[in-house]
């Protein structure tokens, strides 16, 4: 058999034969994108047309908020997830080896967890204004001031330390990725270290950052119970208010065809700013970034830097609940905690399963068809992880529940009996919204992996008589197995902090852990919320540990560091 025929029924780059395989993945990718298609139908055909009604009094509002809200967390986390980054890859402090992992930890903690913690820390019963009234003198709120805690403000500064580690991780890798030449050229010709930063690092890293802001304001978009705890009426609450609370999907599909547009203009901006923009690294055995080693003043103004955005993202999250957590310990025997942990896993562990499972068949078979193809139809599978999930929630209810009421039929006119809803009335209706909502980290993970098999094995088993199965059990997956695991630990992270579409699919009288937390807080019971926010981090801290490990975790431990230099000031 020729080179040519091997590669024809390889299927990397070439025109393979279409296969069960790729029938398949061509249907589970349309299933992806369905609900999606779902909103903008049902926006063009409502049944009820509110749309003059919102546009005239509610949705500007709606509008302006997430546009202010977006613009704050988006300023603050690129100043923050940037500096962090660029503070741990160039230069040596106390404390930096560990802090080069710990400012992940925030990635482990929801950011309604944070809104939860940050107002019981700094409300007028919180730890805070109680001592200051005590060690003052002030007797009531009238003696003294005190910022709004429920504010716009304040959830900026939430929001910013939850989704800040984004920018930073991708920042920090694109830092370590320069040639070490450029810095040592650069301070030859009289660059102070400000100058490095500004005109060496920062243009070379703004693709990385840019990448990192547009996943901070997609998540910033999608978010429900931070906005709805802060009381911010934004685009997400409005498609909640008029769909539960008015009654009316179509008014919700039409503010939910907005958030999409909004996030398919983001996605936009971010390419067309990067268009033009090519960086490649020199060679593959560039020299790499030597760190600078701070002493004195410099060095632990460096770490009290860095320890900000983890002390605001992570330790007091988790000082708060922990602290209300210790305080009652009868609250971890709760009626109600073991059965939101058991329909967690059930829910988190199956969607994962499906959802990884999904994706190695797709990925795989728009392979065979050809990587072109795949690199056009699998950016349009990813639309769910981009869509906010009350959005999401809303276009996989639809669909569902005509097949639903079909199938109910069906069933009664064959048996006589009324089987009910049985997806809809169940938990397969929140399954199916995570599959789709996170595809696209599970496809992404799957194509990266398998992007890094030689293509000459896959090749030499097809040869040899492997089918495309064998081809995928035999060669892909052993392969690619730590990268599976991460795939499957890091949708099911997900899909245990998922909200907004866990309050909108749920059966009736079913709680998950980020529900169950949610429920709690919204009644002012920080205590009995505790519990349930810990397991969500605890299990989100395990996510962040993999991952910290997938990037490289002895990477800056063998890099040369240089002599000392100040991080701001002249050039030496």
């Amino acid at each position: 058999m020729t080179r040519k025929n091997i590669q024809a029924q390889a299927g990397p780059g070439a025109a393979a034969a279409v296969s069960p395989w790729s029938v398949l993945a061509l249907l589970i990718a349309g299933l992806a994108v369905l609900p999606m298609l779902s909103v903008v139908w049902l926006a063009f055909n409502p049944t009820e047309n509110i749309w003059p009604h919102l546009l005239e009094t509610v949705l500007p509002r709606y509008l302006a908020n997430t546009l202010l809200l977006g613009a704050g967390v988006a300023v603050l986390t690129a100043a923050v997830g940037t500096g962090a980054a660029w503070l741990v890859a160039m230069y040596r402090f106390p404390g930096s080896r560990w802090l080069d992992y710990a400012l992940l930890f925030p990635l482990a903690i929801p950011a309604y967890i944070g809104a939860y913690a940050l107002v019981d820390f700094l409300n007028y019963s919180g730890p805070l204004q109680t001592v200051l009234r005590s060690m003052a003198g002030w007797k009531s709120a009238r003696d003294y001031w005190f910022p709004q805690v429920h504010s716009m403000g304040f959830a900026v500064v939430v929001m910013a330390g939850a989704y800040y580690p984004y920018v930073y991780l991708l920042s920090r890798a694109a830092f370590r990725e320069q040639s070490g030449a450029l810095y040592e050229v650069a301070r030859a010709l009289g660059a102070s270290p400000a100058g490095l930063f500004l005109r060496v690092g920062l243009p070379m890293a703004r693709p990385s950052i840019a990448a990192g802001v547009a996943l901070v304001l997609m998540e910033t978009v999608a978010d429900f119970g931070t906005v709805q705890h802060f009381g911010i009426q934004t685009l997400t609450m409005g498609v909640f208010s008029t769909w539960l609370n008015s009654g009316n999907a179509g008014g919700a599909a039409q503010i939910a065809g907005i958030i999409l547009v909004l996030v398919l203009a983001l996605v936009a901006v971010e390419r067309l700013m990067r268009r033009r923009a090519k960086f490649h690294r020199p060679s593959r055995a560039i020299r790499p970034v030597q760190p600078v080693h701070l002493t004195g003043a410099p060095a632990w103004i460096a770490t009290g830097l860095c320890l900000v955005p983890l002390a605001f993202g992570f330790v007091l999250p988790v000082a708060v609940m922990a602290a209300h957590a210790l305080k009652k310990p009868q609250v971890w025997l709760a009626p109600g905690l073991g059965q939101a942990v058991g329909n967690t896993l059930l829910t988190g562990g199956l969607a994962a399963l499906l959802t990884v499972g999904a994706a190695l068949v797709v990925v795989h078979g728009l392979r065979l068809i050809g990587t072109g193809f795949a690199r056009w139809v699998l950016p349009l599978t990813t639309l769910g992880y981009a869509a906010p999930g009350a959005v999401l929630a809303l276009g996989v209810l639809i669909p569902l529940a005509a097949l639903d009421h079909r199938l109910a039929d069906l069933v009664l006119a064959v048996s006589g009996q009324d089987p009910g809803l049985l997806l809809t009335g169940s938990a397969a209706a929140l399954v199916i919204a995570y599959l789709v909502r996170f595809f696209g980290v599970a496809s992404g993970a799957v194509e990266t992996a398998i992007g890094r098999v030689s293509p000459s094995l896959p090749m030499a088993a097809r040869s040899l008589g492997q089918g495309a199965g064998g081809v995928l059990w035999r060669v892909y997956l052993p392969l690619m197995r730590n990268s599976v695991l991460t795939a499957l630990l890091v949708v099911f992270v997900d899909c245990l902090k998922e909200l907004p579409a866990t309050l909108m699919l749920r059966p009736f009288n079913f709680n998950t852990l980020a529900t169950r937390a949610y429920e709690l807080a919204s009644l002012e019971k920080i205590g009995e919320s505790a519990p349930a926010a810990l397991i969500v981090i605890a299990v989100g801290l395990a996510a962040v540990w993999v991952m910290a490990g997938a990037t490289g975790r002895g990477e800056a431990d063998h890099v040369p560091v240089r002599a000392e230099e100040p991080v701001f000031g002249a050039a030496p």
